[in-house]
This record gives C-alpha cells, sequence and structure tokens, in this order.
C-alpha cells in the first residue's frame, strides 16, 4: 500500500457505472438522446457524471455503456466496458435484471442474490431501479454486461463463491477507495455466509495460497470451505463472531502467524513487523535455553528465527499464541478454532490444536536447548 495513499484517486464501482449507463439508456428510449455526461446521485449524497463510451438504440430498446475509472485501486475491472441495454416491457411487468457477457449468475445460497439471479447486488439494483422509477419507467428489463468479464472473473474468487459465467457488479457506497480492499474483505464475509448456507461445519482462513492448499489437504475439505482472509484476520474474525460456523481454521505463513500471536489482526507489512525480541521471549516462555533465545532475537527475520529453533517447537508456541489473539476476538461464540503454521514449502512448523473458545489450547511439550 502506497505511504501517500491519502493523495490517491478515488474511482466508482461497477454498479455506479452500471446505473449511470442504465439512466443513459433510458432516457434515450423515452426521449430519443442519450446525455452525455450522465449525472447519478450515490447513496452517500455524491452526484458523479459519467462520460459514455458507446450508445446504440433499436426499437424498444437502447444501451449505453461506460469505462469503468477505479481511480489509483488496482482493481481487476478498471478500465472494463460496463454496459446496460434497457427494454420496455408490458405494464405490470415491473423491473427485471439480466445477466449479460461477462456478468455472472448466481448457483449457491448464502449470497445477497439467489441462485439463478443475475449477480448483481442489492444496492445496484436498488440504485438502477430507482432511476428508472424517476424517468417514469416502472417495467422495464435492464441487461448489464462487461465485455471480456468471464475472462477477468478468473483473476476473482467468484468461481468459490459460486457465480459463475463472470463478473459481479458491486458496490454498497459506489464509490472505490484505492486501496481499501473493500471488494476483498466483502469476498471474505460472502465465502463465510456460503459455507454457513450450504451447511459447512468446518472453514479455513489462510494467508495465502501455500497455507490455503497445505490446509486442505490436511483436513480433506471442499472448496467452498476456503476462505482467503489474506492480511485481514480481524476483519474474518470479527464476520465469524457475528455469524459463527462451529469449527475454524486459520493457517498462515510463519511471519504472519507470530504477528497475529503479537496481538496484530491487520497482518499488512505496513501495519507493522513480528517482533523477534518478543519472538525470544516466546521461546524461553516455551522452554528454550538462552543460546537459542539469543539466536532468535539477533535473527534477521522470523523465517531465519525458526531456522535457528531447527527442531525446538517454536511453531507450537508461536500458534497457541496466535490462537489466543484469535480466540479473543471470537469470545462467547462457541467456535472450537484450531491455528495452523506452515513453512514456505508447506510444511506444518506449528500447531494449536482444536480447542473451543473460552478455553486455553493445550501446551505443547517442549524441551530446552
Amino acid at each position: 500500500m502506497p505511504d501517500n495513499d491519502r493523495h490517491l484517486r478515488r474511482g466508482w464501482t461497477t454498479g455506479a457505472c452500471a446505473t449511470a449507463a442504465t439512466k443513459a439508456a433510458a432516457t434515450a428510449l423515452l426521449t430519443g438522446a442519450f446525455p452525455d455526461p450522465v449525472r447519478i446521485t450515490l447513496p452517500r449524497g455524491e452526484q458523479p457524471a459519467f462520460a459514455l463510451a458507446t450508445t446504440s438504440r433499436d426499437g424498444d430498446r437502447a444501451t449505453a455503456g461506460i469505462v469503468k475509472d477505479a481511480g489509483d485501486d488496482p482493481d481487476v475491472t478498471h478500465g472494463a466496458l460496463v454496459l446496460s441495454s434497457v427494454r420496455l416491457l408490458p405494464p405490470g411487468s415491473g423491473i427485471r435484471f439480466r445477466a449479460g457477457e461477462g456478468v455472472g449468475t448466481v448457483t449457491r445460497p448464502g449470497l445477497p442474490v439467489p441462485p439463478g439471479e443475475p449477480a448483481i447486488n442489492p444496492v445496484p439494483r436498488r440504485l438502477m431501479t430507482g432511476v428508472l422509477v424517476d424517468l417514469g419507467l416502472a417495467d422495464a428489463e435492464v441487461e448489464i454486461a462487461i465485455p471480456g468479464g468471464e475472462a477477468l472473473a478468473q483473476r476473482t474468487l467468484n468461481g468459490r463463491l459460486g457465480i459463475v459465467g463472470g463478473l459481479s457488479i458491486l458496490g454498497t457506497t459506489g464509490v472505490v477507495i484505492p486501496y481499501s480492499c473493500a471488494a476483498w474483505i466483502d469476498t471474505i464475509h460472502r465465502g463465510i455466509d456460503v459455507a454457513r448456507a450450504t451447511g459447512l461445519q468446518h472453514i479455513v482462513g489462510s494467508t495465502g495460497d501455500t497455507s490455503e492448499r497445505a490446509a486442505q489437504a490436511l483436513h480433506h475439505l471442499p472448496e467452498t470451505a476456503l476462505i482467503e482472509m489474506g492480511d485481514f484476520v480481524g476483519g474474518m474474525l470479527k464476520y465469524l463472531r457475528r455469524h459463527p460456523v462451529p469449527r475454524v481454521t486459520i493457517a498462515g505463513g510463519v511471519a504472519k502467524m507470530t504477528k497475529l500471536a503479537q496481538g496484530m489482526l491487520d497482518l499488512h507489512s505496513k501495519r507493522g513487523s513480528a517482533d523477534l525480541d518478543a519472538l525470544a521471549e516466546v521461546a524461553r516462555e516455551a522452554g528454550a535455553g538462552a543460546d537459542l533465545a539469543e539466536r532468535i532475537r539477533a535473527a534477521g527475520s522470523v523465517a531465519q528465527a525458526f531456522a535457528e529453533a531447527g527442531d525446538f517447537p517454536l511453531g507450537n508456541a508461536v500458534a497457541a499464541g496466535a490462537w489466543r489473539t484469535a480466540a479473543a476476538e471470537l469470545d462467547q461464540t462457541g467456535i472450537t478454532l484450531e491455528v495452523l503454521l506452515f513453512d514456505r514449502a508447506g510444511t506444518l512448523a506449528g500447531r494449536a490444536d482444536f480447542t473451543q473458545v473460552g478455553h486455553a489450547p493445550s501446551a505443547p511439550r517442549n524441551r530446552r536447548r
């Protein structure tokens, strides 16, 4: 995350772009002319104006397109063309939404819209319905398309959530705040929702691909049980406190789990690095001798500290500390929690076994070195 993030340019969500394109297309149906630029009002009162990239009209159907500008956020859909085609329907039909090219369809329960529906979230639906009603259109079909969206969706977690065929039309505020990672955190929440809705009793929150694959292999879990939390362990735990799952595994590399053990809930490097002095004290409390503790203290990185520890079970002590940090966020949920540490090769380096929150995990049997 850039150090000068306060000066980064904000952008607009796919939902905001789809709403503006819908307003432009609907206006053309009623007046014969596309407004360009087209202005909309977002949930928090912002009134951005969007330039149209493409327009067309054919009888009772009009289409307008807007190129998404995500500002300075590294959004996968930045620069994508968001199209809205509005078609008039007979009186009494209401407002209907369709998934066009590159927009996915929901196939699993637990998401904000039911299976079988286009992956257009509630707030964008409400915004688009609002502009249509304001224009006097109570009966219309709105088809949203993002050409190339199916390929772009391969770079998202949509498939894991059961969204097939393309991207989701997202946004609760309409505004993209650079590097806020709001879409990632929302995906964590939706992954938990899908797991709960499909009856899963055990999920794994992992910091990366290596720990995810290793934990999945250890527990033989389906893909829907895997939550790629990345650095946002706090965001996952806070959501689980309100929406618990019976069994939860937190899996990560030795450095990030050491940070969790030291009380950090945002594991991004910008939020701080692991304290090797504190790690040395953890080793001493777990039974390490003064020589090993000093080598850990002098190590250049957490990975090097673990290498210095050799066969001393430093990982178990770190896992126990990480368990305590996570358990404090899950207080009174009744969740049974496990923490796993893996090295870069995916080898298990430490473990705090499944223990119900409210009880201390059993201490590993360590020996002095």
